[in-house]
């Protein structure tokens, strides 16, 4: 579960990024994080990973308590959230079976537990026969895909999707929002950060609109500004 309770987070050059959120994103739960440019959907990620505290206020992240976190505690507070970045971040010089296999062994994983998990996860995502290609031999949305594996491939119980979409056609997104909602579920809690409004619209989840780091709107009755 994530929970905020009145959280502010302020920088050392002035910015109040939030002012008092309060939310709440259950186990299992399927929702948007929608907000212009600059209105705290960043900050709230970070602080949800544990690379920010918050400046006031409280956040409970699948049982730790962030503003009190120790800093030996964030590694297995990260094992419990998968991040999927806009710009995948996968690494050229790896086939797709290593990139996702990498995310394990960076925890330790056994060879014997990579050889089991690996398979079943690229095919979760449809890329189960392209395994020995590398990144550079994928399509946009399957290097997507690629980026959702490995952030699946060591079972976080959440799943942060940062402009998942942000940089392929409109087919290609409808595919990754798809996938991501068949992960949701299987018990994942999906928390997308996303620009694409017809995307939202299209899949009439919970809404939570930012705006000059306060929350204007919380709800799946589809009124909500971007």
């Amino acid at each position: 579960m994530i929970a905020f309770s009145d959280v502010t987070k302020s920088y050392s050059v002035g910015t109040h990024a939030l002012r008092g959120v309060s939310m709440q994103i259950e186990d299992g739960e399927f929702a948007f994080l929608v907000g212009p440019s600059g209105s705290g959907k960043s900050t709230i990620i970070k602080l949800i990973t544990g690379e920010l505290k918050p400046t006031s206020g409280t956040v409970h992240v699948n049982g730790y308590s962030l503003e009190r976190i120790r800093r030996r505690e964030i590694p297995y507070l990260r094992r419990t959230v998968g991040v999927v970045f806009q710009d995948f971040r996968l690494i050229d010089t790896k086939s797709v079976y290593d990139n996702v296999a990498f995310a394990m062994r960076a925890i330790g994983a056994r060879e014997r537990e990579i050889r089991e998990r690996v398979p079943y996860i690229l095919e979760l995502v449809g890329l189960e026969n392209k395994s020995r290609r590398h990144p550079t031999e994928l399509s946009g949305g399957e290097q997507q895909r690629l980026a959702i594996a490995r952030a699946l491939v060591n079972n976080p119980s959440t799943i942060i999707a940062d402009e998942p979409t942000g940089n392929l056609d409109p087919a290609r997104s409808l595919e990754i929002m798809s996938l991501l909602q068949e992960i949701n579920n299987l018990g994942t809690t999906m928390l997308v950060v996303t620009h694409e409004r017809d995307l939202v619209e299209r899949f009439g989840k919970r809404v939570i609109a930012i705006d000059e780091g306060l929350v204007v709107h919380d709800g799946t009755d589809g009124y909500y500004r971007l």
